[in-house]
């Protein structure tokens, strides 16, 4: 397989008790990003990380902070992300009452954009927004907690939404990455890339990694692995 698979932990699974000393040992057992998941309790039924954290593990790392908001409403959110670090930020697009606008000023302030739609969200949402997004991220669980089991339907889902990739490039539009997050591990990997996916998350599969399997190191290994066979 010639394309190459970006892995982004998502730290949500991590010990927050010693976050620095996490995002460093995924980093160094070769993440590609570091997924930062942000819950409001009105989104989504459950209160995560803000600002605060994203800015305060931004030394730590050399690789992008992927931030998935999770939030409503959102705008006022962005630039204190953008101003924490963030490479990517990415959001629900129903959670914004304009969406092509919180896609500008995400790009206006210097980091990638995208939506991110549920496993019930129409794919409509992309239409009209095609030519502002950096990425696409779709949920293959109910946003709100880790550690579910993936929906098998966003297959179906990745492959169209690759379809939709493709046919943009191909008509001279700008490179879309498509992320899924949600139940990824070493037993589905293949699939979810197949399908066509090139950027997943997988939080309780890498930091629930035990160290006798090799610990983050080895399930990056066994994940990449996994996925080019």
């Amino acid at each position: 397989m010639s394309m190459t698979l970006r892995i982004a932990p998502s730290i949500l699974s991590a010990d927050f008790a010693r976050l620095g000393e996490e995002v460093r040992a995924i980093e160094a057992a070769g993440a590609d990003l570091v997924h930062f998941d942000v819950m409001d309790n009105h989104y989504v039924p459950n209160l995560t990380i803000g600002p605060l954290v994203c800015e305060a593990i931004r030394p730590h790392v050399k690789i992008g902070i992927d931030v998935h908001l999770m939030v409503e409403p959102v705008d006022s959110l962005i630039p204190l992300f953008a101003k924490a670090g963030a490479n990517i930020i990415t959001f629900h697009p129903e959670a914004s009452r304009h969406v092509d606008r919180t896609l500008s000023l995400i790009r206006e302030l210097g980091c990638k954009a995208g939506v991110v739609l549920n496993p019930a969200t129409p794919l409509d949402w992309l239409d009209h927004v095609m030519d502002k997004l950096d990425i696409i991220l779709l949920m293959s669980v109910n946003p709100g907690f880790g550690g579910q089991k993936f929906i098998p339907s966003t297959l179906g889902k990745l492959r169209a939404v690759r379809q939709r990739i493709d046919a943009h490039q191909a008509a001279g539009g700008q490179p879309i990455w498509l992320e899924v997050d949600g139940g990824v591990k070493t037993d589905n990997i293949q699939q979810i890339v197949r399908a066509g996916a090139d950027t997943c998350v997988a939080g309780s599969a890498v930091f629930g990694a035990p160290d006798a399997d090799g610990g983050y190191r080895g399930v990056m290994q066994s994940l990449r692995q996994a996925a080019n066979q």
